[in-house]
């Protein structure tokens, strides 16, 4: 599976549009399972933007719309396909897309996630309500751009390199990081697979050519899953050069998990 912010719905001011670049990352890494963030202006036209990337990388789309323009999505490929669906807007500052895949080895639920990026604190409420709706005893996997940081590493010299303005958004007011958001998505019960099945790079942001200087080098897009899941995770790795470098200011994150796709 793989996760990504496509930033600003594939399309720049002055109407640079990335849209082409982005399926060609898509397609040549051949995701089973897509989550997608920031698809601005995919609901217009019953959808039609959607309707055309998803056809163009041979993939089915459960699109979630988003009261501040920022919709998300879930889509896979078949033989998979999604028996069931939820949109959560109005819990969210941005979306998240809920799509129960079906597998052959039975149901997972996978959720496309854009968690507050301005406040840690309304971030963590966003993540813990989250992890109280959905977390019910089913397989889950929880994917996207969540926008924290991870309570496990020092994250001293990426914000560093930030702005005072952009490093607030990852702090408490006594300075110190807020990690809240991931932590209490840990404490639920979701494992960071990158923790797990990760090599190489793990920032995701910014890219070489695609903008996304505000960020510092730092890792805000994750897959976390239930155990059961996570105990099938390995080669994961962030995607990086080529048309990824200026396809968008996030890198794509994927992740090969042992399900039976049949």
């Amino acid at each position: 599976m793989m996760t990504w912010n496509i930033k600003t719905g594939g399309v720049d001011r002055g109407r640079r549009f990335r849209l082409p670049a982005i399926a060609e990352v898509i397609s040549a890494e051949e995701p089973d399972i897509l989550t997608l963030q920031e698809l601005r202006d995919f609901t217009r036209d019953g959808g039609r933007r959607m309707a055309e990337l998803a056809g163009a990388v041979g993939m089915s789309a459960h699109l979630a719309p988003s009261r501040f323009g920022m919709p998300v999505a879930v889509l896979v490929r078949a033989p998979l396909r999604i028996t069931h669906t939820a949109s959560v807007t109005w819990r969210l500052h941005h979306a998240a897309a809920v799509a129960v895949v079906q597998t052959g080895s039975g149901p997972v639920t996978v959720i496309s996630a854009h968690l507050n990026p301005f406040r840690p604190y309304r971030r963590m409420r966003e993540a813990r309500w989250l992890a109280r709706r959905y977390l019910n005893g089913d397989r889950v996997l929880l994917a996207g751009d969540l926008n924290g940081l991870d309570p496990v590493n020092d994250h001293t010299e990426a914000l560093a390199d930030q702005p005072s303005m952009y490093r607030r958004r990852h702090l408490y007011p006594d300075g110190t990081v807020d990690s809240r958001a991931l932590a209490g998505l840990a404490e639920a019960g979701l494992v960071d697979l990158w923790g797990k099945a990760g090599g190489g790079d793990g920032r995701t942001v910014p890219t070489t050519q695609g903008g996304g200087r505000e960020f510092g080098g730092m890792r805000l897009d994750y897959v976390l899953a239930t155990p059961d899941l996570a105990a099938t995770a390995r080669d994961m790795r962030v995607v990086r050069g080529g048309t990824a470098e200026h396809a968008s200011d996030h890198y794509p994150v994927r992740v090969d998990l042992r399900l039976d796709v049949s």
